[in-house]
């Protein structure tokens, strides 16, 4: 089958790969009929990871079961399916306690495991033709038939779960004012989940125009640029003081705004502008004291292509004594999506959703390697790629 292979820094092919095949009385094969390109992909594509040649990419797929394990008990072949990112069991003290993210059994050494991605288990991607998803009965959500709502139920894979999970983190009330940085669809469905669940207020923290435009006409959202000055500050003078509750969904290869070119029409991503602290201390700074602050963007322990030695180490330079100071708190880690996919899901059936206009592309598996490019470079209007293979 046709598959999406890493070839190393800044290189992906679709390459004919092995089809997966059943590999244990739990597993089924899913016909992949929707996968998603996520920014985390881009960690490994710019070879910041210690991901090897050879990975089959992709995370976030959605498809039709096509053959099932002996085991499997409440799925059928032509059952329509998303999957979680999370590769979990169902049955540790972790996920028994709703942290699917951190599962204990999937992958050994390692809380948690993921399809596609460097040091998260043995799980090839589905940016493919056809995925094998192991544990099935608790991994596949079913949807129903046919193909409404594809570009939105596939997004319950990652995004929009992971865009809720940060206003959870944060402990988002009605009524309450929240700062999102980044507006990239981790960000853009933060601000949107903020939106659903009654923020008065929402900033959402970016460069490139077409996401804040997205944030403005789907979020409601209030925008800042921040290459026209220092975002907190901007928000500051907006809000007239400091906001409830912030989340970072940019993680840690965020750029420095002091050392953006407010004049330049190109948005492309530069790590010599890299600070991975930034985020995580605006945050700080704009949040109001005994704020909290969500912090599902994610970092690294390792980082081969960090721009200093300590954080190359996963080391930080944030302000934990003003964060003392403020008694603020915060809440990080990659989101558990069971905790939330089937909720979406249902709210989307129902019309009570619909985060579908993140979406700016849906192309052949074939026009993978181009949009991987365009992703990377934060190419005006590129927000949110599906692959249809």
């Amino acid at each position: 089958m046709k598959a999406v292979v890493y070839q190393g820094e800044y290189d992906v092919a679709v390459e004919e790969v092995d089809e997966p095949e059943i590999e244990h009385p739990n597993d089924v094969i899913v016909d992949i009929t929707t996968s998603c390109i996520c920014g985390s992909d881009l960690h490994m594509y710019e070879g910041r990871t210690a991901a090897e040649p050879g990975i089959v990419f992709g995370h976030e797929n959605m498809g039709v079961v096509s053959e099932t394990g002996d085991a499997v008990s409440t799925l059928e072949e032509g059952d329509r399916v998303v999957m979680p990112f999370n590769v979990s069991c169902g049955f540790c003290q972790n996920c028994e306690e709703g942290y699917t993210g951190f599962c204990t059994n999937v992958n050994p050494g390692f809380a948690g495991g993921a399809y596609g991605y460097v040091a998260m288990g043995p799980y090839p991607g589905g940016q493919a033709e056809k995925l094998r998803v192991p544990y099935a009965d608790h991994n596949a959500l079913k949807l129903p038939e046919g193909r409404t709502h594809e570009d939105a139920f596939s997004l319950l894979a990652d995004i929009f779960p992971t865009g809720w999970h940060g206003t959870r983190l944060a402990n988002l009330q009605p009524g309450e004012s929240i700062a999102v940085f980044g507006g990239g669809p981790v960000g853009l469905m933060a601000a949107y989940s903020a939106k659903l669940q009654g923020a008065s207020e929402i900033y959402v923290v970016d460069q490139v125009p077409s996401r804040l435009e997205l944030a403005q006409k789907h979020c409601d959202a209030r925008t800042i640029d921040f290459r026209e000055g220092d975002p907190v500050e901007q928000i500051i003078d907006e809000h007239g003081g400091e906001v409830d509750k912030g989340v970072d969904a940019v993680g840690y290869q965020a750029t420095d705004p002091k050392d953006v070119d407010e004049d330049t029409e190109d948005y492309a991503y530069d790590p010599a502008k890299e600070n991975p602290a930034v985020v995580i201390n605006n945050l700080i700074r704009v949040v109001r004291p005994t704020g909290e602050l969500g912090i599902p963007g994610l970092y690294v322990p390792e980082d081969p292509g960090a721009p200093d030695e300590m954080a190359a180490q996963g080391r930080l330079g944030i302000d934990f004594g003003k964060l003392f100071e403020k008694g603020q708190k915060l809440g990080t880690g990659q989101c558990n999506v069971k905790s939330y996919n089937r909720y979406l899901r249902d709210m989307i059936i129902e019309g009570r959703a619909d985060p579908s206009w993140v979406v700016s592309h849906r192309v052949s598996l074939e026009e993978a390697p181009e949009m991987y490019e365009k992703f990377d470079e934060r190419e005006e209007g590129v927000t949110k790629v599906l692959l249809e293979p």
